[in-house]
């Protein structure tokens, strides 16, 4: 009787959702000791967990959760063992149980998930394969949060009956050293519970789509009438809305590029960038987002590098930006501009039936494949020439997913995006990642707007806010308390979380500040999270990501950071070898960063290689001595700066913006804080605006030409 129960219930099932199990030979691959972790995101998933995990295992179940009348019927089908999450040895005779070479079930989340996310993890999964010896074995369960059985509705687009997948992902062994005991162990445990979780999570996506399949793939989930964008205009736009201007904007411009030619963007962040991007990449014309920051100069190599014949901009973006200069100089080097408001009166009533048409009732082609260059963007010029970054397809949409399985975004989320598209923070994380996961994105065109942006907070109701340290602190100190009352998550990437800024944050607004860590190379690699935070660390690198540090000559405790995973560059695009894409070495980018890592895994970022200075034989940490000159004088601008000396090698000099700074102060401070006489800057320069990038971040390349030419005046 009870196996035609159990088979009449996988009929049904399967019947109804189509249900589809995969991974069996990591099922095998676990042996006979094994404690099988699902995810809990609907009512459905303790009968999808009894009826399709092979053999009989033990269900660990909550002994309030056993008492309900509803349960007992089920509970004599399979086999149960209550525990009580209250009593400290509940899990004792769980332990002896598996000892006999048993499956266990367990929800290590304890919980349906009411975001559609990860949320925390128990650690009696990982405690009973500690005592155990038993592996780990994650079965993620998707598709069931999209039921009428999930807690979602509301929340998330929710249908009766909708595809469900068990995936079975590789079975993992506690790895913890034996000596490590008590709370440290549990500490350890934990996290390496809460990683396996999101890695499986992360395993499970498909990263193999281009960013307009991608984008197709997200209206199909969330809605074709969803509204998932605006920018000052003030005009909401759909997914249908984004994907017929996408299909209108990338044709009218693409019959004027060569095949495979890239185009220049010098564009603001708006939803006609975000489109015009996603339109020309389908048609196989890598969007060039151009940085409007960096000068004629930089501007120019920046074309060189990646071949761009063509720039697309706009008169009234120009006009308020005043760039005329920056436009006159690139046209007189020979470069081509588009105007988007010229362009788009050609846009005629055929052409917008036509993009109304595809949209509607087609799938619309797309130009190459997930492997495919998908945009090109530039790096900042901190440390000299700005380079292209070629970046896939799969680099976005892994990196989107990457950040997905990490941290809880939901689609009911309201993402104010201020920073720019040319940057990989804006375009990436503030554009791509929203527009592919549900989530409404309002585009504000300059991040320097400190008093505008909190105004926009509160009136769109902002619950996720993206921005440098810098940016920060400048909408901090402009808004009223309540500006940021709807928000629930900052998240500051781009330069180093200061003090001043965390504090400020907590205290005006209840707010913690999530710090983060990534390069145009990579886009997002590190970052803390509600689940997962440490404060004075970058948070941990994210799934999918390998890390490696070689060590430095001189430096103990850190390493230089090697990164190898999907979302790494395809490689550099550089102004002496004009269209030639240098790959990344053996798949390995070096960050240039000196990092330490911790037993837990968070990353601490300790400085930029070329940010040490080589002083009578010893390396010192400029990032560090800037460290201190905030303690010393928190609230102002200051840099070190690095000038060649031909007695020593290279002398430091500090620059500040504080007028009144005394030498002999700073020194006092520094020898108070353990630094040698040799670390010690044996110049200052107050009273000196800094030079800054268009990212918030110092120029560091200006500032030493500036220090050299000052201290050569000097003397």
């Amino acid at each position: 009787m009870k196996k035609l129960i159990c088979a009449a219930g996988r009929l049904i099932l399967r019947l109804l959702f189509r249900v589809e199990v995969r991974g069996m030979e990591n099922y095998r691959a676990a042996g006979p000791r094994a404690v099988i972790m699902p995810n809990h995101v609907s009512l459905l998933d303790p009968a999808l967990a009894a009826l399709f995990i092979p053999d009989e295992p033990v269900f660990a179940i909550n002994s309030l959760v056993a008492r309900w009348r509803w349960v007992r019927p089920f509970l004599a089908l399979f086999r149960t063992w209550s525990v009580d999450p209250t009593n400290p040895f509940g899990l004792k005779g769980l332990i002896e149980e598996l000892k006999r070479d048993q499956h266990c079930v367990i929800f290590p989340e304890g919980r349906i998930t009411t975001t559609g996310s990860q949320m925390r993890a128990f650690d009696g999964a990982a405690m009973l394969a500690d005592k155990t010896g038993a592996v780990l074995l994650p079965l993620r369960i998707e598709g069931a949060q999209l039921s009428h059985a999930s807690y979602l509705r509301g929340r998330f687009p929710v249908r009766w009956f909708p595809k469900i997948t068990l995936t079975f992902l590789p079975p993992r062994k506690l790895e913890i050293p034996p000596e490590v005991k008590g709370r440290r162990r549990r500490a350890m445990a934990q996290t390496f519970l809460q990683d396996l979780l999101r890695d499986a999570a992360w395993q499970v996506r498909d990263s193999g789509r281009t960013l307009f399949g991608a984008l197709l793939d997200a209206r199909r989930l969330y809605g074709r009438r969803r509204v998932i964008a605006a920018d000052i205009g003030r005009k909401p736009v759909t997914y249908d809305g984004m994907v017929r201007a996408a299909l209108a904007l990338g044709d009218l411009f693409g019959g004027r590029f060569n095949p495979g030619e890239r185009a220049g963007l010098l564009m603001p962040s708006s939803v006609p960038t975000a489109a015009l991007a996603l339109g020309l990449s389908r048609l196989g014309h890598t969007p060039a987002m151009l940085n409007c920051t960096v000068g004629a100069q930089n501007a120019l190599a920046c074309c060189r590098a990646a071949e761009i014949r063509t720039v697309i901009s706009s008169r009234r973006f120009v006009e308020a930006g005043k760039l005329g200069a920056l436009v006159e100089a690139m046209e007189s080097a020979g470069l081509r501009f588009l105007w988007l408001e010229d362009e788009a009166r050609a846009l005629g009533l055929r052409a917008k039936l036509t993009a109304w048409f595809q949209a509607r009732f087609t799938t619309p082609e797309t130009a190459g494949g997930p492997d495919d260059e998908a945009v090109v963007l530039f790096t900042s010029g901190s440390e000299g020439t700005p380079k292209g970054v070629a970046l896939s397809h799969r680099n976005i949409v892994a990196n989107r997913d990457q950040l997905m399985s990490s941290v809880d975004f939901r689609p009911s989320d309201v993402v104010l995006n201020a920073m720019p598209m040319f940057h990989v923070f804006g375009f990436v994380v503030g554009t791509i990642m929203p527009l592919l996961s549900g989530m409404y994105t309002f585009y504000f065109p300059s991040p320097l707007s400190y008093r505008a942006i909190p105004l926009v907070a509160y009136d769109i109701n902002a619950t996720v806010l993206f921005g440098t340290d810098t940016f920060l602190y400048g909408y901090a100190r402009s808004a009223s308390p309540y500006d940021f009352y709807s928000v629930r998550y900052v998240f500051e990437g781009a330069e180093k979380l200061r003090e001043r800024t965390s504090r400020m944050w907590s205290e005006k607004f209840g707010i913690r500040v999530l710090e983060g860590y990534g390069t145009t190379e990579t886009s997002v690699v590190s970052l803390n999270t509600a689940l997962q935070c440490s404060a004075g660390t970058v948070g941990r690198v994210l799934p999918g990501l390998e890390a490696r540090l070689e060590p430095v000559v001189g430096l103990e405790g850190v390493g230089r950071l090697f990164l190898r995973g999907p979302n790494v560059m395809m490689g550099y695009l550089r102004s002496e070898r004009p269209g030639v894409l240098q790959p990344v070495e053996d798949g390995w980018y070096d960050t240039g960063d000196i990092v330490r890592l911790d037993e837990l895994g968070f990353l601490s970022i300790r400085g930029r290689a070329k940010r040490f200075a080589k002083i009578g034989g010893e390396m010192v940490s400029l990032t560090a001595l800037e460290e201190e000159m905030e303690r010393l004088w928190p609230g102002v601008r200051c840099a070190m700066a690095v000038v060649r000396d031909e007695r020593k090698g290279e002398r430091i000099i500090l620059v500040t913006e504080k007028k009144d700074a005394s030498r002999e102060e700073m020194t006092a401070h520094l020898k108070a804080a353990g630094y040698a006489e040799v670390a010690i800057p044996k110049k200052l320069l107050s009273g000196v605006k800094l030079p800054l990038l268009g990212s918030g971040k110092t120029d560091y390349p200006a500032l030493d030409r500036l220090a050299s030419e000052t201290a050569g005046a000097a003397e």
